[in-house]
């Protein structure tokens, strides 16, 4: 089984009001958002299945969304179906063709779910967004009403499939149904069913549930099971909780084994390792560091080696600080030393808050773009950020520093990276400042900077600071901590006395906190970001639950006027925003609010051009805040843009 079984697993589970630029509003108000119009395509669904097949694969998703469709025939079915599989379609469209599956077909919700997770290919990557979006719409039905959409005679055949996605699925949907007992024995009969439940424990929804199946995990790790059962294994075990220690040592005994020492590092880097045992650490830092001092040269750049020095740095603190001193001069023999940071998809953040690294000594920064928009990096002196991402916002997109894009010439500014592509990486290398302090690091395309940032904490010994660690302060002035990554169906049954007697102090406070006036406009007063909150209950006739919605899911519905594109230029140059006008030759793109006037981009000089199906407005925006102030946050949005009529 090729290990690319397995990503899958890591893209979607480990660990998913519509913004956009207001002007675009105005334009489409007025007629002239596009100058050039998609026309309906002719599709002749009475024709032979592959014929169907081959006429609906040559369409665009915005042609194939035009074609006119009803749940009163088999024949719309194909249609439905490349709608519910498609990359790039919103939520709401990919819910709205599993219900119309549903009603066709006769079968039910969760049988729907799972037949089109049969159309998808785990290979794929945008395939695997796919099923994340659509295993995500199976786990918002209740366990009950699971278990009667889906019996164990639908659920055993498909816990036994061929595709993994679907495995996976299944064993998760008897779990979520309370069928675990019957998902064991199902994975008894064979190994694929076997690993589709150990896979099932990353996505469970229910913590306890997960928590349930770590034995079982466990007992996947045995050297005597099938080398694809304990690859799963080590993948699983660091989603199903426990004591991170007893992780730690489970996955420690993998290193060491040729076939599993490289999956063992990926999982041992997701493990919290502050308290891990020092023995613990010690074992696995004396073999990697020989294994990574017997790396051939060419090879040191290479992901399994930087994940090897990634998980050696943040074991250091766990040794004695003169053992960490020579492990971590034997490093440095080797190789610069190497700080990865990734961005987290539809969240605008990256995930590292902070690093800290030696005055004056070498360093290597990697950026990973896994995020469905363009970022940046760049490091500031301290007491700059905002200073420098106000700057750079005013710039015109097509204005270059040392071929960089929003990246001000300005003394502030010490290093940056260019702006990284979806699923790219940049290198950065440099010596960090002689003077200690703590340095900012923030992603200064327009309107990123109030969530995406860092610091790089600088200090003369390393090892002296790691063993007495101080968390630097928020470069922004923000206090908050984390909460929980909030879901629509935490608030089930709430939000009507949620909404009753909250204070209006408390709400305008939130909504600054939240950073919402930064993109929208209410009561007169915000950004232009996004649409305007002015009456926006109104508009959703009262219906809290789709504000709700909006907030806690922005990428469930997105008004077409607010659809964002991402344009790659012949030259390199990266683009993002809403399209306002286009034409045959050329497409004007609005994709810096500070800067109204829109980008003209010649068709001639575009290499690639997508339309996202995400919304920019960040997935877990609210994962700060308290359900209360959640709460207080719609309560004044609704009276703010509702008052009461005078008496």
């Amino acid at each position: 089984m090729n290990n690319r079984n397995y990503a899958f697993l890591s893209i979607c589970f480990f660990p998913l009001m519509s913004c956009g630029f207001a002007v675009a509003q105005e334009h489409a108000e007025h007629g002239s958002a596009s100058s050039r119009k998609i026309e309906p395509p002719k599709v002749f669904l009475d024709k032979s299945a592959k014929i169907v097949e081959y006429q609906l694969k040559r369409l665009s998703n915005a042609q194939l969304l035009m074609i006119e469709v009803a749940t009163d025939h088999p024949k719309y079915t194909p249609v439905y179906a490349a709608m519910a599989v498609r990359p790039g379609m919103s939520a709401e469209q990919r819910e709205t063709a599993v219900q119309a599956l549903t009603k066709i077909s006769g079968k039910s919700t969760g049988e729907t779910i799972l037949e089109q997770l049969g159309n998808l290919q785990e290979s794929d990557r945008e395939q695997q967004r796919v099923a994340c979006e659509l295993t995500e719409l199976l786990f918002r039905q209740a366990p009950a009403q699971l278990a009667a959409q889906l019996p164990i005679g639908i659920l055993q055949p498909a816990a036994s499939s061929k595709n993994p996605l679907v495995r996976q699925a299944a064993m998760a949907a008897l779990i979520h149904s309370g069928n675990a007992m019957a998902a064991q024995k199902i994975a008894a009969t064979e190994d694929s069913a076997r690993i589709g439940l150990i896979a099932a424990a990353m996505i469970v929804p229910a913590e306890k549930d997960r928590l349930a199946l770590r034995t079982f995990v466990l007992d996947g790790l045995r050297s005597n099971a099938p080398r694809e059962v304990r690859y799963q294994a080590a993948l699983s075990l660091p989603a199903v909780g426990g004591e991170p220690n007893d992780n730690f040592a489970a996955l420690a005994k993998l290193i060491g084994e040729p076939a599993m020492e490289e999956v063992a590092v990926q999982s041992l880097l997701k493990i919290n390792l502050v308290k891990i045992e020092p023995a613990l650490a010690q074992q696995v830092v004396t073999h990697l560091i020989s294994r990574a001092e017997a790396t051939p040269t060419d090879k040191r750049t290479a992901d399994p080696f930087i994940d090897v020095a990634q998980l050696v740095d943040r074991l250091l603190p766990r040794l004695a600080e003169q053992e960490s001193k020579a492990i971590r001069a034997r490093m440095q023999a080797i190789a610069v030393r190497v700080v990865r940071i990734k961005t987290i998809a539809e969240e605008m953040r990256y995930d590292l808050k902070h690093f800290v690294v030696a005055a004056g000594k070498p360093i290597q920064l990697i950026l990973q773009n896994e995020d469905l928009m363009p970022h940046n990096l760049v490091i500031v002196q301290p007491g700059t950020l905002k200073e420098v991402a106000l700057r750079a916002a005013t710039m015109a997109p097509d204005t270059m520093t040392d071929g960089k894009q929003y990246v001000p010439v300005a003394p502030e500014i010490l290093f940056a990276t260019k702006m990284v592509q979806v699923g790219k990486q940049e290198r950065l290398t440099f010596a960090a400042p002689e003077m200690p302090g703590e340095y900012p690091f923030v992603c200064t395309y327009p309107n990123h900077w109030m969530r995406m940032y860092g610091v790089m904490v600088v200090v003369n010994d390393v090892d002296v600071y790691l063993k007495n660690p101080i968390e630097p302060k928020d470069p922004t002035g923000n206090n908050r901590s984390f909460v929980k990554n909030w879901k629509l169906g935490d608030f089930d049954g709430k939000l009507e006395n949620g909404l009753r007697g909250r204070n209006n102090e408390i709400g305008v406070r939130i909504f600054t906190e939240a950073t919402c006036q930064q993109c929208h406009t209410l009561g007169g007063k915000g950004g232009r970001v996004g649409p305007e909150l002015d009456k926006v209950f109104e508009r959703n006739r009262q219906d809290g639950q789709a504000v709700l919605r909006a907030v806690i899911e922005p990428s469930h519905k997105i008004d077409p006027k607010y659809a964002s594109h991402s344009v790659l230029t012949l030259g390199g140059q990266v683009y993002s925003g809403v399209i306002v006008a286009e034409d045959e030759k050329t497409i004007s793109l609005l994709n810096n609010p500070d800067q109204p006037k829109p980008t003209i981009i010649q068709r001639s000089e575009i290499d690639d051009m997508v339309q996202s199906a995400k919304s920019i407005m960040p997935s877990a925006l609210m994962d700060q805040f308290t359900q209360d102030e959640i709460f207080e946050l719609l309560a004044y949005i609704k009276g703010a843009g509702n008052p009461p009529s005078p008496r």
